[in-house]
């Protein structure tokens, strides 16, 4: 049974006893405490907290998950991937254990023809908690499984709770017995291969408190409303269905491990170790498509960093099993025909998707060229110190810095018969490890906002009426004040707190447009607001400064506006539209947004392109948005289900999370149609202008725009006029001739520029002599320090070679350069290298750690000029240990 087949059947069996389909929310997602969906729960995670109301009792879905925290572990075994899809069905107060466990055994075992999986219940095992009598009787009444199958368990396997205080209870899962060629009999206490865990049923019953662990709490008491969220990993099931042996085999990842073994010319199952390299390029390659698909570009940090990191392990691996060439092209469209049956978008979006893969692949294969030579460097200097040992260190900062696999660092290490200290590397990943964990425990407690204290709010008042749509001033009764330390009942001029009002017209940052900016005023108080957010769904809380009075709980205020932020604000998101619209006009449909932000007067606006847009480029993408704002096309507003919004092809941008009912902004109707939630003008002319102000990199195959909208767009083009009137008044051109006048004086002040060198060269190179006839003595080594104001590389090779071969010669030459810094060179004879010195080591003890080279020639700088004569100083004392 295909994976597609599984995962249909599984949506079907649910919908047809009342449960509603719910598509698989984006990967990247809106919860802070994440970076990306990680269980089949996490978009229901509102729901199941109390958070919000659910809009169904029921629900199913198939989840896209991406678990990257252990991601080295990924091809060693073979039950866990970094990407996997959970089936899970859901009930909010609705049923409870006894439907949940039925539901499971009847699709499990019923026959295929039935619409069933067709496992075979004589190898069914099940686990419980070891309190949970009810479950274990369920289990023997519904599905007839003998007591010796029903395994009980501790709170570590069977007990689910977030981390955090909130709901939590005992959970049952489902093994099965894959047969004795895969291990010990005994069940799944015995051995987790041969019994292979596929369904997991979370009860979620009572509110725990805190405490750390998985028992180390207490629980509070039964919930008011329980719940039931149950997980079926899809590639788990299709591994038992289509008889294989693990999730690298099953028909969503095979064949993109043949590809790579085909290219590598291995033989899967012939060699471990390049058996795990194939399933890493397996997982890897489908989970880099799976977050391309969903708006993630690779980058330096967060999302963009666990993405950057999969694409370099996949590319990393393949070069391990000996395929020097691009390997993406030929892996990801392997991985799209796999997975385009369940998700059709990642062969809509290919060329988008593959544009940004194979970039990051090109800038991956230049570092690992940066990267090969300093390991060189590193190498070298470990064999001039007499050592065999590369430091866990400098390991590490190849890795860290550059990017270099720790795997390649070994080989190549290897290879030049050095080894690398892996304990002191494992101690520096470890310990990096363990401040990530610490940032995810931090993100998971909470930001600055205290939600546990906010919730309270929104379950006595209800959700924030919310009138930022159609008005710009309110009458509002404040509900709550959060200060630094929580909960207060007033704050007085000069304090800063947080405010929740029962109604608002500001609007709260969101899909890339800032908030409102405005003003509470009341009887007694005046106060600025800063800020405005959505700290759970529903809630609009204001960060205000209060500048006269008091502002207190229960008092009645007028919330406000500022009109010309509100129009500016307006302009700005209008104006990101209308710029996308005409992007994808001039570029093509896979210039898609990929990012955004916008203030009153500016906008910023991220898309994948391999390279810089060319002048004429910006210039046609600058005039076709222009000429919309000319059109003055309507600008209209709809709302309708997000299934429609699909249908008239409206565009909906990647890492943004959408309901039932979504908002559809179009801009001259189906030239721009996008889901919004932002507020917009009511005709493109409105806008005024977009003024290109930059266009830059923002990583790999990830250009960004920017532009100057509205009032302060035509300030900036009243600012450039400006400017080209004076250089023409300057220049005694006329406009028309600017740009040729000006690249004239470009060539004649660089050729005036060369000249000067030319001549400072000389200048320098004629002091080489007389430097080298001034060499000190010491103890047989020929020891030359100086400074100039020339090129100081250039000049100590020159003293150097004038300096007798037959005696150990050390130049050390400083120069000051910008900013009141220097940098130093060091250069030696072939006499001064054998006899044990060497110019990295001498410039990195003179400059306390800094700067790199060779045996031969090395060069640090960044230290302050007036510390350049200590370093001088230090390289000839270094020179003079030598005897």
């Amino acid at each position: 049974m295909r994976t597609a087949d599984i995962r249909s059947r599984f949506l079907d069996f649910f919908a047809t006893r009342g449960h509603t389909v719910v598509p698989s929310a984006p990967l990247p997602t809106p919860d802070p405490t994440l970076l990306f969906v990680n269980a089949g729960m996490v978009p229901f995670k509102p729901y199941l907290t109390g958070e919000a109301t659910p809009p169904w009792p029921r629900a199913t879905s198939v989840q896209k998950c991406v678990r990257t925290l252990d991601i080295e572990e990924v091809g060693k075994t073979t039950r866990h991937g970094s990407f996997f899809q959970m089936n899970g069905n859901f009930s909010f107060g609705d049923y409870f254990k006894e439907e949940a466990i039925a539901f499971a055994w009847e699709l499990s075992v019923s026959a295929v023809e039935d619409g069933g999986y067709g496992l075979d219940p004589e190898r069914i095992w099940a686990t419980v908690h070891h309190s949970d009598d009810e479950a274990a009787s369920l289990w023997r009444r519904i599905a007839g499984l003998p007591e010796e199958r029903i395994v009980r368990r501790g709170d570590e396997d069977n007990f689910w709770s977030m981390g955090v205080p909130g709901p939590c209870g005992p959970c049952s899962e489902l093994y099965y017995d894959r047969g004795p060629a895969l291990g010990r009999a005994g069940g799944p206490a015995v051995d987790e291969d041969r019994y292979m865990e596929f369904w997991n049923l979370v009860f979620m019953q009572y509110e725990r408190g805190e405490g750390a662990g998985k028992s180390g709490y207490p629980i509070l008491g039964e919930l008011p409303r329980r719940n039931i969220d149950t997980g079926m990993g899809l590639e788990r099931m299709a591994t038992l269905l289509q008889g294989v042996d693990n999730l690298y085999e099953i028909d969503e990842t095979r064949p993109v491990l043949d590809r790579a073994a085909e290219l590598t010319r291995v033989r899967y199952g012939a060699d471990h170790l390049a058996d795990v390299r194939l399933r890493v390029v397996a997982d890897h390659v489908r989970t880099a498509l799976m977050l391309l698909a969903d708006g993630t570009a690779p980058g330096n940090e967060g999302r963009g960093y666990v993405l950057r990191r999969v694409l370099r392990r996949a590319v990393r691996s393949v070069r391990l099993l000996g395929y020097q060439d691009p390997a993406l092209p030929e892996l990801l469209p392997a991985a799209r025909d796999c997975m385009k049956h369940s998700y059709p978008e990642v062969a809509d979006e290919f060329d988008r998707i593959s544009q940004q893969a194979y970039a990051e692949e090109d800038a991956f294969r230049s570092t690992l060229r940066q990267g090969t030579t300093v390991l060189d460097t590193a190498v070298a200097d470990v064999k001039a110190r007499g050592s065999h040992l590369l430091p866990g260190k400098q390991a590490f900062l190849l890795h860290d810095t550059y990017g270099f696999p720790i795997d390649l660092t070994l080989e190549m290490a290897e290879e030049q018969g050095v080894e690398v200290d892996r304990e002191g590397f494992t101690a520096l990943m470890t310990e990096q490890r363990e401040r990530a964990r610490a940032d995810a425990r931090a993100r998971k407690s909470g930001g600055a906002l205290d939600t546990s204290v906010l919730r309270p709010v929104l379950d006595a008042h209800g959700p924030t009426d919310w009138r930022a749509y159609d008005a710009l001033e309110t009458e509002s009764r404040v509900l709550a004040l959060l200060g630094p330390a929580g909960p207060v009942t007033s704050v007085r001029t000069g304090e800063i707190a947080t405010a929740v009002l029962d109604r608002t017209p500001f609007y709260a940052e969101s899909g890339g447009q800032d908030s409102d900016a405005g003003a509470l005023t009341g009887a007694s108080v005046e106060a600025e607001v800063l800020d405005v957010q959505r700290p759970l769904p529903g809630l609009v809380v204001h960060q205000v400064r209060v500048t006269a009075g008091e502002l207190a709980v229960g008092d009645a205020v007028r919330a406000a506006v500022d009109p010309e932020w509100r129009l500016g604000a307006r302009q700005a998101h209008s104006g990101t539209h209308v710029l996308h619209a005409a992007l994808r006009q001039v570029l093509g449909p896979t210039a898609l947004q990929a990012g955004s932000y916008n203030r009153p007067g500016y906008l910023r606006l991220d898309f994948p392109w391999r390279g810089a847009l060319g002048p004429a480029a910006r210039s046609e993408v600058e005039e076709a948005a222009n000429r919309a704002l000319r059109r003055d096309l309507p600008v209209d507003v709809r709302w309708m289900t997000l299934p429609e919004a699909k249908e008239i092809g409206a565009l909906a941008l990647f890492g943004e999370t959408y309901g039932e009912r979504v908002r559809v902004v179009e801009i001259g109707g189906a030239w721009s149609r996008e889901l919004c939630g932002g507020t917009h003008v009511e005709r493109a002319a409105q806008v005024g202008v977009v003024a290109l102000t930059a266009e830059s990199s923002v990583g790999a195959g990830m250009r960004r725009l920017e532009a100057a909208v509205g009032f302060e767009g035509f300030g900036y083009l009243a600012r450039e006029r400006d400017l080209v009137s004076r250089l023409a008044e300057q220049l005694q051109a006329p406009r028309a001739q600017l740009s040729e006048r000006v690249a004239g004086l470009l060539d004649r002040l660089k050729a005036a520029d060369q000249q000067a060198e030319e001549l400072r060269r000389r200048a320098a190179l004629a002091r080489a002599a007389e430097l080298a006839a001034a060499a000190a003595d010491v103890g047989g080594t020929l020891v030359v320090t100086s400074t100039t104001d020339a090129d100081a590389r250039a000049l100590a090779l020159a003293v150097r070679d004038r300096l007798p071969d037959a005696r150990p010669g050390v130049v050390a030459i400083g120069a000051e350069t910008d900013g009141g810094k220097a940098v130093l060179t060091v250069a030696l004879n072939g006499a001064a290298r054998a006899a044990g010195l060497s110019a990295a080591t001498l410039v990195k003890s003179a400059l306390g750690g800094r700067g790199g080279g060779n045996q031969d020639i090395a060069q640090g700088g960044g230290i302050p000029a007036t510390a350049l004569p200590d370093a001088l100083t230090a390289v000839h004392t270094q020179a003079a240990a030598l005897h």
